[in-house]
This record gives structure tokens, sequence and C-alpha cells, in this order.
């Protein structure tokens, strides 16, 4: 069974801390770029960071960019996102996504596209006081 698991989740307090979890079964992770995700009330899903495969080099939009950090653990199968210093227009519906680990170039746009193969079901994050 092909599995990608989110966990982390939750409420948090304006610039507290947070970290996102998605761990795969039935397939590597090593092979595939890695891509978190967020959908914030009323508003488009938008690429918030991504990993490759190939090197493991990193890519963030400009707003996340300080903030935010994405991992990888090929070992633990399993790749993360923290989030520091939360704003409680942080707030969204976060999903990791993976797909093969071709070259998707050097920004943000590593990120875009349609052909994510996998999706995890979906991390609330609540930032509010």
């Amino acid at each position: 069974q092909v599995q990608f698991v989110e966990s982390g989740g939750g409420l948090v307090q304006p610039g507290g801390s947070l970290r996102l979890s998605c761990a795969a079964s039935g397939f590597s992770l090593a092979s595939y770029n890695i891509g978190w995700f967020r959908q914030a009330p009323g508003m488009e899903r938008e690429g918030v960071a991504c990993v490759s495969a190939y090197d493991s080099s990193t890519f963030y939009a400009d707003s996340m960019k300080g903030r935010f950090t994405i991992s990888r653990n090929n070992a633990k199968n399993s790749v993360y996102l923290k989030i520091n210093s939360l704003k409680t227009e942080d707030t969204g519906v976060y999903y990791c996504a993976a797909r093969g680990g071709a070259n998707y170039g050097t920004s943000i746009d590593f990120c875009g596209g349609d052909n994510w193969s996998y999706w995890g079901q979906g991390n609330q994050v609540t930032v509010s006081s």
C-alpha cells in the first residue's frame, strides 16, 4: 500500500513553532522531489517549500524564507516542515506531496505544476492567541 501520512498540526499561539511531518510507506522518498503546500481559508493552494531528490536543494516561496524550513530524512522515509515565529496568516491546511526527481528549476517554481504523484491527507494548522 502506498501511503503518505501527515502529522504534527494543531493549534499554536502566534510566535510559536511547529513541525509538520509526512511519512511515506510503499515508496521510497529518496527518489522523489517533495513539496509542502498550504491552502489558507478562501485562497488557492500555494507552494510553500520544496526539496529536491537529487541533492536535497531547498526552495521557498519568498514570504516563507527565514521562518520555514523543509528537510528530509531518507532513512526515516520522512519529510518535515518546521515553521518558526508563526503568524495568524500561516493558518491553513498544509499538504505534503511527492513526485519523481526530475529537475524543476532553481526557484519556488520547483513546486509548480499539477503532476504530483502522491499527496498527504492534509494537516490543519491554526495560529491563534
